[in-house]
């Protein structure tokens, strides 16, 4: 399980280093795509695949499943590590995620996260001014 939050920059090459925590749970490779609220996902091989099997399943007849399945899998690249636990993003998910040089990786549950400094910053402002509401509207979790 991945969690925590981790900022890193891009390096001069455009690479960017995963911290050993997550490296030690991913193994060689990782699957990065774009994410949902202009950040980027990245899967472990086995989590990828399970993904991979629920979007097997959406109705080919719904607009909306052809539409996010196309960008999901089109932004989608698998990343080997190099020796310094650097990957290498393509620019389609650098732009998706404006990263430029500052970012936060955050890890969530079976993903991680990677986001620009300020996306990331603008996120947790106003996630943490209503981070009660969230959590009371919540239906199927208690904690």
């Amino acid at each position: 399980m991945f969690m925590g939050e981790y900022h890193r920059n891009l390096d001069d090459k455009g690479r960017l280093i995963i911290p050993a925590d997550f490296r030690k749970q991913i193994g060689d490779k990782m699957i990065f795509t774009k994410g949902m609220d202009g950040c980027i996902f990245g899967y472990t091989q086995e989590a990828w695949r399970k993904i991979q099997a629920k979007l097997a399943h959406l109705p080919l007849t719904k607009r909306n499943a052809r539409k996010f399945t196309r960008l999901f899998y089109s932004g989608a690249m698998e990343s080997e590590f190099d020796k310094q636990g650097r990957v290498n993003l393509t620019t389609t998910l650098k732009q998706h995620a404006e990263l430029k040089k500052e970012c936060v990786i955050v890890g969530v549950s079976d993903r991680i996260e990677i986001w620009s400094l300020k996306n990331w910053e603008s996120f947790e402002e106003e996630a943490n001014s209503n981070y009660d509401d969230i959590a009371e509207n919540l239906d199927d979790i208690e904690l």
